[in-house]
């Protein structure tokens, strides 16, 4: 199979995922700011999401592009990845309804610490199925962030213990960590193009 087909799928249930975490905003009814007010949280929530789903769809389409060998077992390891993705939307709508309270956070902070398992998983799966001189495995070199995000999520998971607004402020830590765009992969590439 071709990695075109592997992306098209990806691609297409990430839109879905999207879809449905927008779908979960509630129009107010009332048409004064006040109406919007209560309304904060889920959207918050949204925000954050919709961030960390962008930055998963960016990061596993330049994975891709470095990818050169598509096996079943990269199949399986994508999917367990779209798995933990398309909790989002579930783990998003808690934690808004509920205005960030302990439980929903820490579930909200576990489906994170899987997705990054699982991202990594696919990672090395995709190196180990190229080989020693795999592009990709010369792109991600030591993974610092990689490695970073999930202990700062075991952190948050902890930390709502304390506060689920420290867990929130290390979430947004992470996502911010990742905003800053990631270019080991494009420089890999570039001498290729």
């Amino acid at each position: 199979m071709g990695k075109g087909r592997l992306e098209a799928f990806s691609d297409g249930v990430i839109a879905i995922i999207i879809t449905i975490m927008v779908l979960e905003l509630k129009v107010p009814h009332g048409d004064g700011l006040q109406d919007v007010v209560p309304l904060l949280p889920v959207f918050l929530s949204y925000v954050l999401s919709f961030v960390y789903v962008a930055i998963y769809w960016n990061n596993h389409h330049h994975m891709l592009h470095a990818c050169t060998t598509v096996t079943g077992t990269v199949l399986w390891a994508n999917m367990h990845l779209l798995f933990w993705l398309s909790l989002f939307p579930f783990a998003t709508g808690w934690m808004g309804e509920n205005h960030f309270a302990a439980m929903p956070t820490a579930l909200y902070s576990m489906v994170l610490l899987m997705a990054a398992i699982a991202y990594y998983v696919l990672q090395q799966t995709i190196i180990r199925a190229e080989g020693p001189a795999s592009i990709l495995k010369k792109a991600v070199g030591r993974d610092w962030k990689g490695k970073v995000s999930p202990v700062l999520y075991v952190v948050a998971i902890v930390a709502t213990l304390v506060s689920p607004w420290i867990a929130q402020a290390i979430l947004v830590t992470v996502a911010l960590m990742w905003l800053i765009p990631d270019r080991r992969i494009e420089n890999v590439l570039s001498p290729r193009a």
